[in-house]
């Protein structure tokens, strides 16, 4: 991205972060440098829980770590600044990072999406069809799908930042917001965006919408298989476990719907701040605690871990038992 400002080249941007929170900025720093922290060693573990663990190595928990990693690559590319942005009150970015930051966020969110449907389809697959599920979710199908939607996520953020790369920017060179997000980015282009917001509007419905209806469609069939499960604890644990992964797919979809359908010059700024934040920093927080730290195989792993480095304590127990 090479901005023009007054027909000479601008080499950095201007994040505004939070202008309005006056005294209140350290509570807030404070509060992110936490959930930041919290986010990264929750997924951290998770990876570490499923590569040392053997009874971990299966298809769920394969695109599980896959997801802990894109929410690593999402933390890692927004928090820190972020930070930074909020403890200077402003904050100066480069053209570059500020291009750079903005297709690796798109790239990552555009893999979510698609990691979260492979993680529908595998549990359709193991309670709508278990007795073949074996034989489907074979030992490379789980690497090549993680891998497949690593690939579409880099590749159709790739045509975003092609697109963004062609517009000029000639004045001023201030984002209001905490990170180079794409709709007040066009806010700051005197060229015509309007192929920018409709190839992106076309990449959301095509690919967001689709991949939606896909899970919805999924989750479907696994209620109706769900209702046909004649134990009721078998029946609240699968349910327990659907109901999770929906209410993260709901929150991350509707945030990239809500953000990125129309990213217009008419777009409130304040509400995309905080549709950022809730896509940034909370649903990457909230997707270690739902989909595995609430796992009864992921304590066990924990709990076999600890007590490996506490021989000890193990045989007190056992010898109180």
């Amino acid at each position: 991205m090479m901005p023009v400002y007054n027909q000479t080249t601008v080499f950095e941007f201007i994040l505004l972060g939070f202008p309005g929170l006056h005294t209140f900025w350290l509570f807030v720093f404070l509060i992110l440098l936490i959930i930041y922290v919290v986010t990264m060693l929750g997924n951290l573990l998770i990876i570490g829980l499923v590569s040392a663990t053997f009874q971990l190595q299966s298809p769920m928990y394969i695109f599980l770590t896959h997801l802990s990693l894109c929410d690593i690559f999402i933390s890692t590319n927004i928090g820190p600044n972020t930070l930074r942005v909020i403890a200077s009150r402003t904050c100066y970015i480069s053209a570059l990072s500020c291009d750079t930051q903005l297709y690796f966020f798109g790239a990552s969110a555009l893999t979510e999406c698609a990691l979260l449907s492979v993680m529908s389809y595998d549990r359709y697959l193991a309670i709508c069809n278990p007795l073949h599920y074996a034989a489907i979710m074979s030992h490379t199908l789980p690497h090549s799908l993680a891998t497949t939607c690593w690939l579409a996520g880099f590749l159709l953020a790739m045509i975003t930042k092609i697109l963004i790369f062609q517009l000029d920017f000639c004045g001023p060179n201030i984002i209001d917001h905490f990170f180079c997000d794409l709709a007040p980015l066009l806010q700051l282009s005197c060229s015509d965006t309007k192929s920018v917001e409709i190839q992106v509007s076309i990449t959301v419905m095509t690919i967001i919408f689709t991949q939606l209806l896909f899970v919805l469609g999924t989750y479907i069939c696994i209620f109706f298989s769900i209702l046909q499960i004649s134990s009721t604890g078998s029946r609240q644990k699968v349910f327990s476990t659907c109901s999770s992964h929906l209410m993260v797919v709901s929150t991350y979809y509707g945030t990239i719907i809500a953000l990125y359908v129309a990213p217009s010059r008419g777009y409130s700024l304040n509400l995309n701040k905080m549709l950022s934040l809730l896509n940034t920093i909370a649903t990457p927080l909230c997707n270690p605690i739902i989909y595995s730290l609430r796992n009864n195989e992921i304590k066990i792993a924990i709990s076999k871990i600890y007590f490996q480095k506490n021989p000890l304590k193990d045989q007190r127990q056992s010898g109180t038992g």
